[in-house]
């Protein structure tokens, strides 16, 4: 897989939090951490927001296994 820095509007864009919901995720520990690439300009690896969103259907398959 080819590993790139993805930029805030494409990361929003992508997963349909917003801003403020990623930060808190981002805060608790249960989002990729930002990778700070001068001033005011942030970016995740793709590879990593591909994980989170593995992730996140992993657990959602394990919910309706849970509930069957």
């Amino acid at each position: 897989m080819n590993r790139r820095i993805m930029r805030k509007p494409e990361l929003l864009a992508l997963i349909g939090l917003s801003d403020a919901t990623i930060w808190r995720l981002e805060k608790a520990g249960r989002f990729p951490r930002r990778i700070q690439l001068g001033g005011n300009s942030v970016g995740w690896f793709n590879t990593d927001i591909d994980a989170w969103m593995d992730s996140r259907a992993a657990e959602r398959q394990e919910g309706v296994r849970d509930n069957q």
